[in-house]
């Protein structure tokens, strides 16, 4: 039976933990986009499961996210084009759609730190620990893992709320080898709160 992590949450601006979802707000219109959508698909779930769950015990949930060259891109934009009848991530962002309370950044390269507001916001929240979900964990997920490990945060990549393509396997033991992330499914992680029953509603 697999160890349950135990990751801490409380008021916005003491939140130890905040969960980071990268990358599945999009369209999927780019090579090899089909294929990544069918793979987004099936870790939309799981995330929309641990979103959720993240929410009630406070945990800020902060969506980091490529403009793919569309510098003037805002958040509104990107959901109502990406949720078009012809878009290939509609069924994702219909799980996954951010919440009001929810943090939007994009992003310009793979890393969702470089060029980015992200870490003086988890400065703000006082975060510890990350959890990294969403696409593609070879690429993104990687570079925003490697640059938090630098910064000495704490990391839980969950490996049912990770998707790629061809080196998903050798990313995910990378990051649980060398970054010693924690790459336990999500129904494992426990958020404190959780086990008091004090989450936030």
């Amino acid at each position: 039976m697999p160890r349950t992590a135990t990751l801490h949450g409380a008021a916005p601006d003491e939140n130890a933990t905040a969960l980071l979802i990268i990358d599945l707000i999009s369209d999927y219109q780019f090579d090899g986009g089909r294929r990544l959508a069918r793979a987004a698909r099936r870790i939309a779930r799981p995330i929309a499961q641990l979103s959720r769950r993240a929410r009630t015990a406070g945990v800020p949930v902060v969506y980091v996210n490529d403009h793919r060259g569309r510098w003037r891109s805002d958040r509104t934009e990107l959901i109502e084009r990406c949720t078009q009848k012809d878009s290939l991530g509609r069924s994702i962002i219909e799980q996954l759609a951010p919440d009001e309370r929810d943090y939007f950044i994009f992003k310009p390269k793979h890393s969702g730190f470089f060029a980015t507001p992200l870490a003086a916001l988890l400065e703000h929240f006082g975060a510890h620990d990350l959890i990294l979900t969403g696409v593609t964990v070879e690429q993104c997920v990687l570079f925003t893992a490697i640059d938090a490990h630098l910064r000495n945060y704490r990391l839980t990549v969950p490996r049912d709320c990770v998707a790629g393509l061809e080196l998903r396997p050798q990313a995910l033991r990378l990051i649980e080898q060398v970054l010693r992330a924690d790459v336990r499914h999500s129904p494992h992680i426990r958020f404190a709160v959780e086990r008091t029953g004090q989450g936030r509603r």
